[in-house]
Order: structure tokens, then sequence, then C-alpha cells
């Protein structure tokens, strides 16, 4: 008998998961993965604690930053070897029920959404694409003055001329970074099945060097991911202070629709 809350991962196909559950992974702090099947259509679940995964005990949980971590590393895993295994539909991080039965419950009431989801996604990946500008690039090297002319500026107003080229150098970055990621969507249009935009990843979440100025999802067939890179190889060029970053593929994470459950609280 399952003790505790049921933390949902995934939703695939009846019978896919079978790998998945025989032991290989684990679900979050060590919980034995299993499978909550209703309709032809089976939930990857784990047993989580009750007090820990309550409302409140959510709630302090997503306050404590390595504790957040942690859970989200441990969600990703689990929906990383799914993916490897099936098509499946990847849930938001925390999506508990408070049993097995109301897992069964909620796959039964959104049965038709989630079968057609699962058939619009068969054969499709996610790939990221972040532009990124350096506004810290330094400014050019002056070229050497030549013999007679005008004597060097003090250090002072070299030192202005030099921050002046700096921001002139940054507003042109940011410029061409807008520019060129207003230019992927058309790049890839005849490659990507949709698009989902993103907010620019900032701070903590911004792990590359310089400014996130777009951070967009695209579903991608899987036997095209190739064709997709190439179009976006040359995209950034030579542009000073510019570029462009694909990551993938993943599970397509952007492009699930999450069942109708409290968010950090259960069912």
């Amino acid at each position: 008998m399952n003790t505790g809350i049921s933390y949902v991962y995934a939703v695939s196909r009846t019978g896919t998961l079978s790998d998945v559950t025989s032991g290989a992974v684990s679900g979050l702090d060590g919980g034995v993965l299993r499978t909550v099947s209703a309709d032809g259509l089976e939930a990857l679940v784990s047993s989580v604690p009750d007090e820990a995964f309550s409302s409140e005990g959510m709630k302090a949980q997503m306050e404590d930053l390595k504790r957040l971590e942690e859970i989200a590393r441990g969600h990703h895993a689990v929906v990383e070897a799914a993916y490897g295994a099936t098509t499946i539909l990847p849930l938001r991080l925390a999506t508990v029920c408070l049993s097995d039965e109301r897992v069964a419950a909620m796959v039964h009431e959104r049965h038709g959404e989630f079968a057609e989801l699962l058939s619009w996604l068969e054969g499709h990946v996610e790939l990221g694409v972040k532009v990124y500008a350096d506004p810290h690039r330094p400014a050019e090297a002056q070229p050497p003055k030549a013999p007679g002319s005008a004597a060097p500026a003090s250090p002072g107003r070299a030192y202005l001329q030099q921050r002046r080229a700096q921001r002139r150098n940054q507003q042109d970055a940011y410029r061409a970074a807008g520019d060129l990621a207003a230019e992927v969507p058309g790049r890839v249009a005849d490659v990507a099945r949709a698009r989902a935009p993103h907010r620019p990843q900032q701070g903590e979440l911004a792990s590359s060097p310089g400014e996130n100025i777009a951070n967009d999802a695209y579903l991608v067939p899987a036997a095209r991911v190739g064709e997709f890179r190439r179009a976006l190889d040359t995209l950034a060029g030579d542009t000073p202070g510019v570029r462009i970053e694909v990551t993938g593929p993943w599970a397509p994470y952007s492009f699930a629709t999450p069942p109708a459950v409290a968010q950090g609280g259960s069912q």
C-alpha cells in the first residue's frame, strides 16, 4: 500500500513506461516510481511525504532555493528518463494529488486533452533558442595616431572618450541582438511546428555571459533537429557582441498542457 501524497511527473500511453519503473531511476528523494492507469493512459508517480508536499509544506520548500533546486533536478531526471522511453506529457514541477485514486480520476477527466496532446507531440522534441547581447564588451582599440597629429588627450578626456565608445558598443549590441531575435522565427518557420516564448533569463538563472535578450522554445520533428540547427548556424555571423545558443533536444515541457490540479497543493 502506498503512503503519502502522489507526486505526478508525466502522462503517457499505458504500457510504455515499464523500463522507467524497473528501478533504474528513482523519484524525488529516492521514491520508487510506479504508474497509475486510466482509460488507456498512465501517469508516472512516486510517493512523497504528506507534510512536506502539502500546500504549506510546498510553499516552504519553494522558498528554500537549495531545496527547490533539488526538487527541480529530481523532477527533471525522471521526466528525461520517461522521455527517452516514449512520447510523454511532462507535467509542471510540484504537481501532486492526495492519492493514486485522485491521480486516476485526473487522468480520466482529462483523457481527451491528454490523448490529443500525445498524438500532437508524437515524434517531436523541444529545442531552446537564446539570443544574447554582451553589454560589457570592451571598446575597440583606437588606431595609433599619425606622426605630427594632435597631442594625446588628457587622462580625464581619454576616460570620457572610452566611456562614450563603450556606450555606443552596448547600444549597437542590444540593437543587433533585438534585430537578430526577430529574425529567428522566420528562419525556422519551415522546420518548427510551434513556438513558445519565455521570459529572458536573468540573475542566477542566466548561466551564460552577456544579457539574454530572447528565450524561446520550439517544437521540432526529431528527424529535423539538424536542419533546425543549420538554419541558425550563420545567423549571428560576425555580428559583434551578439550570440545565439541552441539547446536540447528536451522533453516538450513548453508544449504540454498541465493538469487541472493545484500547483504546490493537492487534490
